[in-house]
């Protein structure tokens, strides 16, 4: 009886690749090792290349701001502007702060607004809208006043202002009023555009609006007439303001003074000036 070699392959045998299925196994468990350390390699590479283009913006001579524009002055000086501003020669562009280049210019009194534009690769325009004069109030001397209520300086030369002057304000209220406009500083202006609205001829005929008075304010006439207005129905009193001056001037009366205060009811005073 003869036995049968165990170690021989049998026809279920033959064929089947189980050493070469283990190296690829292998080979496959070597492969994954790899990956997480490629991978680890190329994100480093992908982080690595925006930092250094961002390094490149920031210090690139190619981004020097060579000039500052300014546009749209007519009563402020170029120079003043570009001083308000701050941006020093040669800085980057990209360092610059649009936000905060503008709150320095719209810093200047006579500048109400302000917009910075970065204009690559090396320059910088500023766009300005001064604030216009609107009339004249009195402290000391004469100041120039825009419509929001702001000083925007002393007026330098002799002039004839279209609206009536503003006086009554003390100083502590003409220096605040560089930055911040003062309650009685807008209250004469609300008046001055009450005159405006009614269309009649008082804007003219009044020179002063003195607000020093508790009581509401004072307008004076270019012929030196007082009148008490009081603190409210200003647009109604107005009105009978206009009646009672035509009246004056049909009559040739000398009067020193009116007061509009009383609902219904015009006080004079006569007796000419002093």
């Amino acid at each position: 009886m003869e036995l049968t070699d165990l170690g021989e392959r049998s026809v279920f045998i033959t064929g089947q690749r189980v050493g070469r299925v283990r190296r690829r196994r292998r080979g496959r468990g070597v492969a994954r090792g790899l990956r997480p350390a490629g991978f680890l390699a190329l994100g480093v590479l992908v982080l690595a290349a925006p930092v250094a283009g961002v390094r490149w913006l920031l210090t690139s001579p190619r981004f020097a701001v060579t000039s500052v524009e300014v546009q749209g002055v007519a009563r402020v000086a170029a120079d003043q502007v570009r001083a308000a501003a701050a941006i020093a020669p040669g800085v980057n562009l990209w360092r610059i702060d649009p936000a905060t280049v503008t709150a320095r210019v719209e810093a200047v009194p006579a500048i109400r607004r302000a917009e910075v534009i970065r204009r690559f690769p090396n320059r910088v325009t500023i766009l300005v809208e001064e604030r216009r004069p609107f009339t004249l109030i009195h402290g000391g001397r004469l100041h120039w006043l825009d419509e929001e209520g702001r000083v925007l300086g002393a007026a330098r030369a002799a002039v004839a202002p279209l609206m009536p002057l503003i006086s009554g304000l003390s100083d502590a209220e003409l220096v605040t009023m560089r930055s911040h406009p003062a309650p009685r500083a807008l209250e004469a202006i609300a008046l001055i555009r009450a005159l405006l609205r009614s269309g009649s001829a008082l804007t003219t005929e009044i020179s002063e609006i003195d607000m020093s008075r508790g009581d509401g304010p004072v307008l004076y006439t270019v012929d030196g007439v007082e009148v008490r207005l009081g603190t409210e129905e200003w647009e109604e009193r107005l009105t009978r303001l206009e009646g009672v001056l035509a009246q004056i001037a049909r009559d040739r009366e000398a009067v020193r003074a009116i007061d509009l205060r009383f609902r219904d009811q015009v006080v004079l005073t006569k007796g000419g000036q002093g």
